[in-house]
């Protein structure tokens, strides 16, 4: 059972930076896909950026539109965490992060929809002003 618990939440002007980090408690390599989400209260859950396990053997990271170019994902392995590096922060970021893991499905193994992935931490508040 993997178990994902996110920091570095925090309030920033527009234009700043923020990192933010999610540890696993079991190997980051038993997923086929970890992942960012984000939630406005009364919106949906929307996909920021998701990126290859390592047993998978692929690379390659892949971003929605509206951050594409401002964040980077990456996944610290040695280290079980999950990263979101996140720059040119817009008022319209303002949101909780949540880190999520898809443990098992059909391939390809990233996804966009919050449905395909079972594994969730409590999220993180991004508040840009």
């Amino acid at each position: 059972h993997v178990q994902l618990v996110e920091s570095g939440g925090g309030s920033v002007q527009a234009g700043g930076s923020l990192r933010l980090s999610c540890a696993t408690v079991a190997q980051t390599t038993t997923s086929l896909c970890m992942a960012w989400f984000r939630q406005v209260p009364g919106e949906e859950r929307e996909w920021v950026a998701n990126i290859p396990g390592a047993r998978t053997g692929l690379i390659g990271a892949h971003y929605a539109d509206s951050v594409r170019g401002r964040f980077t994902i990456s996944l610290d392995s040695s280290k079980n965490t999950l990263l979101l590096e996140m720059n040119s922060l817009k008022p319209e970021d303002t949101a909780i992060y949540y880190c999520a893991a898809r443990i098992r499905g059909a391939y390809p193994p990233c996804r966009t929809s919050p449905d395909d992935y079972g594994t969730w931490g409590q999220g993180t508040q991004v508040t840009v002003s």
